[in-house]
């Protein structure tokens, strides 16, 4: 099932998508058009932990011209960079590069501490679609973002929908596309990540606690290009969402 967070007539609800609207808890339908996304939130809790790869695929890397990672590369976010579906991300004065990414997003279901890979997607509650905008003019080096690349408030549009992770028959194997203004400016697919989801919860949950809630944003593959005030990025992951965002 596909579950959304919207404000409507100044009220928030859940919802849940019916023939592309979305359904009420009182029956009511709203087409998409009609009301303000959040992040998709619920049914799970808030995020208390924000974990976001860095060149996790390796075509990525070398896009960027650094070596692919021996290693999760991996920065903390704040919540407050998350927006939802159909908001506006800013585009500060100035800077001379700044580009989308589309990263499936793992939500963990449950406590996770010591999860094994082989039992790693007993933890996951579900998936959404992030896209974690960076400008490259605040970058320090690759292996420490500067606060200011990614922790910039309303950088990570999330949403539309949060999939139940039973709906997902394959994380490891979803096609990628990212839109600028209707023209195709990336494609790519989760198989090619390097460090996989129940890798990854592996990992984490050996030396830290992840939480009901808790986002894993699992990284993007090649074809980042900079994006202009105005342009409406549409962030596309297969059985998962389009995720529209708009550069302002």
């Amino acid at each position: 099932m596909k579950h959304a967070r919207i404000i409507h007539n100044g009220v928030t609800h859940d919802a849940t998508e019916r023939d592309g609207q979305l359904l009420l808890k009182d029956g009511t339908l709203l087409a998409p058009e009609a009301v303000q996304w959040l992040p998709p939130l619920q049914p799970t809790p808030r995020p208390r932990t924000i974990l976001a790869l860095g060149l996790n695929y390796a075509d990525h890397a070398k896009e960027l011209e650094f070596k692919a990672p021996e290693e999760p590369l991996v920065f903390i976010k704040g919540e407050a960079t998350l927006t939802g579906h159909r908001q506006f991300t800013r585009r500060p004065a100035g800077v001379q590069y700044m580009h989308y990414e589309c990263e499936l997003a793992v939500v963990i279901g449950k406590t996770a501490r010591k999860v094994k890979q082989g039992d790693a997607y007993d933890f996951v509650g579900g998936y959404t679609v992030a896209n974690d905008y960076a400008i490259r003019d605040y970058l320090e080096n690759w292996y420490r973002p500067n606060l200011r690349v990614k922790n910039r408030d309303t950088c990570t549009p999330l949403g539309p929908w949060f999939v139940d992770a039973k709906d997902i028959a394959d994380p490891q194997a979803l096609a990628l596309q990212t839109t600028v203004n209707g023209k195709v400016t990336q494609s790519g697919n989760t198989r090619d990540m390097i460090f996989n989801v129940p890798f990854l919860i592996e990992y984490f949950s050996a030396f830290m606690t992840l939480s009901p809630g808790d986002l894993i944003l699992t990284g993007t593959p090649d074809g980042v290009v900079d994006c202009k005030a105005g342009d409406v990025v549409v962030t596309t992951i297969e059985n998962v969402g389009d995720l529209i965002n708009t550069i302002q």
